[in-house]
């Protein structure tokens, strides 16, 4: 069924912890890369939106894809997020994945300027591209027009997929526009078409889409891989909506406050490790009475 897709499979959007002075957590990182593929993961889309990756330094970026590494993860595992404003900025942190046997990367375009044209954007993502020119290179391109403000037009990811069939291999899609996934994997049958939120994994994959990258893996991997190996199977559809019931009630929770502080308030209830409280600024961590809120809630979803 995914046989056709580069990229297939339930991806975690994976949370960055941080020790008391601000710097990344490696260690309890890497720890969390590992419990992430024990609960299903098929791997891990490192430095993203919810891994805070625009509030870390290039050295910091290139620390936690060594530390996961370092810790015996495979690098067919993990995607990590390499696309900032830089072109140069972005070429070395992908060659610097590259040179670790990383092959798969999620990729922002350049997104300081706004209302840029689809002309600049395939400029950037095609310079990107020649820069590093590898073969071994697999992008996904990276549309969350409400974080980054630089949406991927539908011509535009097909211009790219035409022109680089073998590197730019798939789309996370996070705008959250169920048409405009299903049109992606109707028009590009081979490319892959990622969800970025998890209500819109089981609708995704019946429509013939490659799988998700999502913060609720953080959490609840277990029934998204669930959905992932089962979407198919009728005698299981019950176990499959319940699977996405549980998910998207984790999602809902995690949405009750700023989502990213959220969503790294519940890992440190599931892990019982309080460096998962803290954010890096501008995100500010829960308040007293949100954390105490959010147990209550947290500990009534299961």
């Amino acid at each position: 069924m995914h046989g056709k897709h580069v990229v297939a499979g339930v991806y975690c959007a994976a949370a960055t912890p941080l020790k008391e002075n601000g710097d990344p957590d490696l260690a309890l990182f890497a720890d969390h890369c590992g419990k992430l593929l024990d609960d299903g993961c098929h791997g891990i889309a490192l430095l993203g939106t919810t891994g805070e990756a625009n509030s870390f330094s290039q050295d910091e970026r290139r620390a936690i894809l060594e530390s996961a590494l370092a810790a015996g993860i495979a690098a067919d595992r993990l995607m990590p997020g390499t696309g900032v404003a830089a072109i140069p900025e972005t070429v070395a942190l992908t060659k610097h994945a590259l040179s670790l046997g990383v092959t798969k990367v999620v990729m922002l375009p350049p997104f300081y300027y706004k209302e840029v044209s689809d002309e600049g954007v395939y400029a950037a993502y095609s310079q990107i591209v020649e820069k590093i020119s590898d073969s071994r290179l697999k992008v996904i391109l990276y549309h969350i027009p409400q974080v980054s403000g630089i949406p991927l037009s539908f011509p535009l990811i097909k211009r790219l997929a035409s022109a680089f069939p073998e590197t730019i291999v798939g789309i996370k899609d996070s705008s959250g526009d169920f048409a405009n996934m299903q049109a992606l994997v109707a028009e590009l049958p081979n490319f892959s078409v990622l969800a970025g939120a998890d209500p819109l994994l089981l609708p995704l994959l019946k429509a013939g889409g490659a799988g998700c990258i999502t913060a609720t893996s953080n959490l609840v991997a277990d029934c998204l891989r669930l959905i992932f190996d089962h979407v198919s199977d009728a005698a299981r559809a019950a176990e499959v909506e319940a699977a996405q019931a549980r998910i998207n009630a984790y999602r809902t929770l995690s949405n009750s406050y700023v989502q990213i502080p959220t969503v790294k308030a519940m890992v440190a209830l599931k892990r019982g490790e309080d460096a998962w409280f803290r954010t890096r600024a501008p995100l500010m961590p829960l308040n007293d009475s949100e954390r105490a809120d959010l147990a209550a809630k947290f500990a009534a979803l299961d």
